[in-house]
């Protein structure tokens, strides 16, 4: 057992110590530069920046359709690139924005419709996903629901 050990360790010696090559030799200086600069860069990211963080339809009646348009603008260093927005219910419906980078200090939009569903007051969230550090920033819509008058009265049930 001994000599099955002793044997088993001299293989392992001499394997690691055959591979003594000096590693620094095979250092690229090029290669070396320029994962310094990703790795700079890879720490500035985009910052999208609203025109308004929310907006208010104010009074409207039932079943009208209303929108507005979200004006934003990267002030970061780096493309921004929004992959995603989505609202908080099916009532509300984003659209329109550019799938394509945005370079810093250029700007975009996208609309938000809403169909005037709800009652009394209502607040709606559309969530846009981008590549910021935080990685979703949110936008808001408002509204305060009349009933439509000219809607048919809904009739009581009977007990």
């Amino acid at each position: 057992m001994k000599k099955v050990f002793l044997m088993l360790s001299a293989v392992c010696l001499i394997a690691f110590t055959s591979c003594k090559e000096d590693a620094t030799k095979k250092i690229d200086d090029s290669n070396v530069a320029a994962a310094a600069t990703r790795d700079a860069n890879s720490a500035k990211f985009p910052i999208i920046e609203f025109d308004k963080k929310e907006h208010d339809f104010g009074e409207i009646i039932s079943g009208t359709n209303v929108e507005t348009v979200f004006n934003y603008k990267n002030t970061g260093e780096s493309p921004l690139v929004i992959t995603d927005i989505k609202s908080s219910c099916g009532c509300t419906i984003p659209q329109d924005w550019t799938k394509e980078p945005l370079a810093p200090g250029e700007s975009g939009k996208f609309t938000v419709k809403f169909n005037g569903k709800g009652n009394n007051k209502v607040s709606k969230a559309v969530t846009v996903t981008a590549n910021t550090k935080s990685g979703k920033e949110v936008v808001k819509i408002t509204a305060f629901v009349k009933p439509d008058p000219n809607a048919p009265a809904k009739t009581p049930a009977k007990q």
